[in-house]
């Protein structure tokens, strides 16, 4: 890591031609000239951009068992992610280099940066329990898919499931329902000392846990509990719920960003939520400045390049065989010495009817703000727009689930319309004297309605998340509908 903190940019050249030269016998090394390019320039010139649809074809022969298609070393495992904007089902390959070099290189890293922050640590004295997915095979063309901790729970060593909770079979339970249940019965016996998970469906569990135990919190049950590593989700709307469940004063969350084409970055220090970009994992990056997105003066590029303070789009080229892929997922960089950055929303969950620009890392921040002063808790939310009809201006519709509700929903609404304005301008001139916006309206849900709503998809547990701002009303019609 200090050889990537001093040199990020030698790390990454080096990288990228690395995986260039390694891919040059490949199909799609040969159709686009690997063999000829000596630098980024080269690469950029010879390989366009693209996200899962345009590699999806060349990604289905690999899963189908042809050789030597993306990547040349054969690839068994592929993580199933079905996203949070559309049913269909992506199929990300998952080399051994990826799970060697990548996904379990992070996990050591981890704990190594938690270690070295934290040399009084008694990480080891207890097990990490940890909230995965479950597994399916796919037995045709004898590749396997499945979610990606279900992976990488398969591929781990035997020794490693003896420092972990639940085991490897009540882990990789594909019934969400039964295996909340069967986690719970499992992991109260045991000595934890660390919990890995998203922190929606950990929350889940840990709140199952109390009911189950009739403890006040969960310190009672496990003693040696010191740290969450939490990922997946924007962890804020959640914070005040876990501090009532972990209320030591010395309790540690890191945060980490990984998803199913990798693992991205770390928190490495222990007083800042900004996350480490790792820059030896197999990837090499660039960003597509959010301004240019989908336009016809679409800009991309290399980590060099980039700002502090801008919202960019991430490109990633990887060692199991995705080639300059758009991932879907918008940062922002807090440092450029060494590379830092915080996770600001998808490129396609946000709303932008109005010419507002409202992305997520605005709305988040915005509820945080309304439900501490109205003391109120969010279990999840949703929003779209309400389009303009006739005469009738447009707005935004929030749909949100309370465990504590505010004291006052009107005022709640007030709250977050004020914050979004002054963390956001161009919402706040879209709604400047109600000229193009209406104040949002604020729908307070039953219980439980989210929850419903992905276990109608087939999508309870693991890495599935509810989409937070759309620019359609599908999402909140269905769950206005769910909501009778």
């Amino acid at each position: 890591m200090e050889l990537f903190f001093k040199y990020p940019h030698e790390v990454q050249d080096e990288l990228l031609m690395y995986l260039v030269q390694k891919a040059k016998s490949t199909e799609f090394g040969m159709a686009h000239g690997f063999e000829s390019i000596n630098n980024y320039a080269d690469f950029a010139r010879n390989v366009p951009v693209g996200n899962y649809t345009t590699k999806a074809g060349l990604i289905e022969r690999a899963r189908s068992g042809e050789a030597n298609v993306i990547w040349p070393t054969p690839i068994k495992w592929f993580a199933k992610s079905s996203g949070t904007s559309n049913a269909k089902s992506k199929f990300i390959p998952v080399s051994p280099e990826a799970l060697e070099d990548c996904h379990y290189a992070a996990s050591k890293d981890l704990l190594c940066v938690y270690l070295h922050n934290h040399p009084e640590s008694q990480l080891f004295v207890g097990k990490n329990l940890r909230l995965g997915g479950s597994k399916k095979l796919y037995e045709d063309k004898g590749t396997v898919y499945g979610d990606l901790s279900a992976i990488l729970i398969d591929n781990m060593p035997f020794w490693a499931e003896f420092s972990s909770t639940p085991s490897n079979e009540v882990s990789l339970l594909s019934d969400w329902e039964v295996k909340l249940q069967a986690i719970v019965q499992e992991t109260i016996k045991e000595r934890v000392s660390s919990l890995a998970g998203v922190p929606s469906w950990m929350l889940v569990l840990l709140n199952e846990v109390l009911t189950t135990t009739g403890a006040a919190h969960l310190h009672e049950i496990w003693p040696q509990l010191e740290v969450y590593f939490h990922g997946g989700v924007n962890f804020d709307p959640y914070k005040d719920q876990y501090k009532n469940l972990l209320p030591k004063s010395d309790f540690r969350y890191y945060e980490i960003y990984n998803a199913s084409e990798g693992f991205f970055a770390l928190q490495d220090q222990s007083n800042s939520d900004e996350l480490l970009l790792m820059l030896d994992y197999g990837i090499y990056y660039e960003f597509i400045p959010m301004d240019t997105y989908e336009t016809d003066h679409q800009k991309v590029i290399p980590l060099h390049q980039v700002e502090i303070g801008k919202n960019y789009a991430v490109v990633i080229t990887t060692n199991a065989g995705l080639w300059r892929y758009i991932i879907g997922d918008t940062v922002r960089f807090t440092s450029l010495s060494p590379y830092r950055i915080k996770i600001t929303g998808r490129t396609k969950h946000h709303i932008n009817v109005f010419g507002e620009e409202l992305i997520i890392e605005n709305a988040e921040e915005a509820l945080r703000i309304a439900a501490r002063v109205q003391e109120a808790e969010i279990v999840d939310y949703t929003a779209g727009p309400i389009f303009m009809e006739g005469k009738t201006k447009g707005a935004h519709q929030w749909l949100i689930e309370f465990k504590t509700p505010p004291k006052n929903l009107e005022v709640f609404g007030q709250i977050l319309d004020k914050a979004l304005q002054d963390l956001n301008s161009d919402y706040e001139a879209k709604r400047a004297g109600n000229i193009t916006l209406n104040p949002p309206e604020i729908i307070a849900v039953r219980s439980k309605l989210f929850y419903d709503w992905l276990k109608s998809k087939e999508k309870l547990g693991g890495q599935h998340k509810v989409p937070r701002l759309s620019n359609r009303r599908d999402f909140i019609e269905e769950l206005l509908g769910l909501n009778q």
